[in-house]
């Protein structure tokens, strides 16, 4: 894999975001933003599908990988919109236009702040199991998985014992219990959090409601969904689909939560197959 090393003068948003670049440098932008209790890593086993045609660009989100940690601000990431500001100036400095963000999880309401912030920075999204709102909303009938109790009780028990809520959960979001080892891998990546940083982060994941702002994302977006996924019910995903201007809805065979590590082969080719001009 060829690397070509992004800035890194001490204070740039590719230092603070430990910016990496690999593939083609001349060829259209792919930028991989991991989701929660995760890092650029888990990007790997997607990675060789892009490389050979694509400039593709990975960062460490604020907290996790190597992030600089001296430029964490607590009170800027307790909303998602501190990391979508991260993500604009990252793409500003490397001066990245027509960007395809592919996106994990809750880093799709990210990248959907991010378009609506700089739309002329971005040209497609890919929504890997995404949800607007995890809380479920019964004055809408909207159903998110997690009532108003059982995110309050999931996050208590981060603050109590992040080594243990990290054991119960990792392996609940990855799904396929028929493997354990990705459970335990995922589990593994949550361990490498700061437990400060990961409990602003769960906070600002379980507490926002994007479902109004993704009537204002302009740019084309696939949503990709998995069968089984106890963090992005199929209600959830639909009504993502559902708020969009311009949604394209790919069902994939694989199921859990994370299909960029169960099924990283079928995961690039949907993405592939629904961006032609690619390749």
């Amino acid at each position: 894999m060829s690397t070509v090393p992004a800035p890194a003068r001490s204070g740039s948003a590719s230092a603070r975001n430990n910016v990496t670049v690999h593939g083609r440098p001349d060829g259209p932008v792919v930028l991989f933003l991991h989701g929660f209790g995760s890092n650029q890593g888990m990007w790997q086993r997607l990675l060789p599908a892009f490389l050979a045609g694509h400039r593709v660009v990975l960062l460490d989100q604020a907290g996790a990988g190597r992030f600089d940690p001296a430029a964490y601000e607590r009170e800027k990431y307790r909303s998602l919109d501190g990391y979508a500001a991260d993500l604009v100036e990252v793409c500003e400095e490397l001066d990245l236009h027509d960007v395809v963000v592919v996106a994990h999880s809750v880093s799709s309401m990210i990248a959907a702040r991010a378009a609506v912030r700089a739309p002329e920075r971005f040209g497609r999204l890919v929504m890997i199991a995404p949800s607007a709102r995890y809380v479920d909303d019964p004055a809408t009938g909207y159903y998110g998985g997690f009532s108003a109790e059982d995110v309050e009780e999931l996050l208590a028990s981060l603050d109590h014992n992040y080594l243990s809520w990290t054991a119960a959960v990792a392996p609940m979001i990855m799904g396929n219990p028929d493997r354990p080892e990705l459970g335990e891998e995922f589990t593994g990546s949550f361990r490498q959090l700061d437990p400060s940083t990961a409990r602003d982060f769960a906070r600002a994941t379980f507490h926002t409601d994007s479902r109004e702002l993704l009537t204002r994302v302009g740019a084309p977006t696939v949503v990709l969904q998995c069968r089984d996924d106890a963090l992005a019910p199929d209600s959830a995903v639909r009504e993502v689909v559902a708020r969009l201007q311009r949604p394209t809805l790919v069902t994939l065979r694989a199921s859990g939560h994370c299909p960029h590590v169960s099924e990283p082969a079928e995961t690039a080719a949907a993405i592939l197959a629904h961006l032609p001009s690619w390749t």
